[in-house]
């Protein structure tokens, strides 16, 4: 029976040493959760468990030897007369065979091995450590993965489990679910893929930490960007803002940070190498490169595009814009079940109508209903001349207020800086190419430039 009790307990220590090995966790974290737990369980077997902490008369050793490493419980007990009314004390008979010269009233320590505790106890402190081991891996695994949260990842495709795929990403596995999936794409067990992590989280009845992936959002193709275009990592180039129909149609509006740099060129490359690496990283899916600009016609223009408008009136205030184009182009500009004008006006922040040339003219025939679209789409005079008068101040005015940014107020109707001081940080966010971030960035600009003075 010795041997089978010596072999149980150097098979538990070599367990969690193989268990910090390949799980990469610190020996000395787990050796505290072998003493806890193991104290933990003594306690519950003296009758103790009351005890406060900071009496701490249980200590937990690991002592080498000749035959390994062996763990053993230290605890201090009290020397008493009579019988012993709890663990922490020992018969003055039972001491003396430990301690010959003991005496009544003396407080010593007496050593055992875990193993001989009772063996449903020792059987709960073997399950309370390695539960506790794993919910310490799982909450490394956790901060791990939820700081590369919106990062691009490789995986190894594994299996379905119904309509998700599961992906092998080394530790641990993700799962990208089907809203998540690039449509029409196909995989087999061990094919090489990537994905964007697009959310960790803990989940209690989950060992492990749930994490999903992405390949059909907009941030997937953002990071594909950053990857390969080489402006964009190094910042000369700036995504504006992405709008994607999966499988279907991206849109990626860009902006160069340098005069001198063509935003769309340097996107595409030479003979479209660049951009092409990414269509075949996406199935094929068709890649419209947006140049951006601060002026609203000029941006839904681009936006619209492979179809080239005949011409593009815009409303800044009610967020309206009528794209006029020949009939020929008609389909690109409207796209598959409308694909191309959803996303254009997704990217711009209007809600875009197309019409032909011929629609236009006929609908617009009679000098009345050419007025009517006048004044739709163009502002009067007046008002622009009663801005200029007024003493308003230009969003140029405030220092650290990029040229971007300013293009990208003004496209939302905020032309000077007495305006931006009235709308919220959340409100500002919901602009197009803005965002929580940015939001942040601006108020912190007027914050530190803008003097405010109470009226009496």
């Amino acid at each position: 029976m010795a041997v089978k009790k010596k072999e149980a307990e150097v098979n538990l220590l070599e367990a969690i040493q193989q268990f910090c090995a390949d799980k990469s966790l610190d020996r000395e974290a787990v050796m505290g959760v072998i003493r806890d737990s193991l104290i933990t369980a003594y306690k519950k077997k003296s009758g103790i468990e009351t005890l406060e902490e900071d009496e701490n008369p249980i200590k937990v050793e690991f002592a080498s030897s000749g035959d390994g490493e062996n763990v053993v419980i230290v605890v201090s007990r009290k020397v008493v007369e009579s019988s012993p009314k709890n663990g922490l004390e020992i018969s003055l008979e039972d001491a003396q065979a430990v301690y010959p010269n003991a005496t009544v009233g003396e407080v010593l320590d007496f050593k055992e091995k875990p193993m001989e505790l009772s063996r449903i106890i020792s059987s709960q402190a073997k399950q309370m450590v390695f539960q506790r081991l794993r919910d310490m891996e799982k909450e490394l695994l956790y901060q791990e993965y939820k700081a590369k949260e919106g990062e691009l990842t490789h995986g190894y495709f594994q299996r379905w489990k119904k309509d998700a795929m599961s992906i092998d990403l080394g530790k641990v596995e993700g799962i990208m679910p089907k809203r998540e999936q690039n449509p029409g794409e196909k995989y087999h067990s061990g094919d090489r893929l990537k994905a964007i992590i697009q959310k960790v989280e803990l989940r209690p009845r989950e060992p492990i930490p749930v994490i999903t992936l992405s390949r059909a959002s907009a941030d997937f193709v953002r990071k594909l960007f950053e990857m390969e275009i080489p402006e964009i990592y190094d910042g000369l180039v700036e995504i504006v803002n992405v709008a994607r129909q999966p499988s279907i149609r991206t849109k990626v509006v860009v902006y160069a940070t340098r005069g001198d740099i063509d935003p769309v060129g340097a996107c595409v490359g030479m003979k479209g190498v660049r951009i092409q690496s990414i269509v075949r990283e996406l199935g094929n899916e068709r890649i419209d490169i947006v140049q951006y600009s601060s002026d609203p016609t000029e941006f839904i223009a681009n936006a619209i595009s492979p179809a080239k408008p005949y011409d593009v009136k815009a409303d800044s205030v009610g967020r309206e814009a009528m794209v006029i184009v020949p009939e020929e182009q008609l389909s690109l500009a409207i796209g598959i079940n409308g694909s191309n004008v959803k996303l254009a006006s997704q990217l711009t922040g209007f809600r875009i109508d197309i019409k032909t040339i011929a629609q236009y003219n006929e609908e617009f025939s009679s000098p009345e209903a050419r007025e009517r679209l006048d004044k739709l789409f163009s502002p009067p005079a007046a008002t622009t001349e009663e801005e200029d008068d007024d003493g308003a101040t230009a969003l140029e005015d405030l220092p650290g207020l990029s040229t971007r940014l300013i293009g990208l107020l003004r496209s939302a109707g905020i032309n000077n800086v007495e305006t931006l001081i009235e709308i919220s940080q959340d409100d500002l966010a919901k602009l197009p190419g803005i965002g929580q971030t940015t939001a942040a960035q601006i108020l912190r600009i007027l914050a530190e430039s803008v003097e405010w003075v109470e009226e009496s």
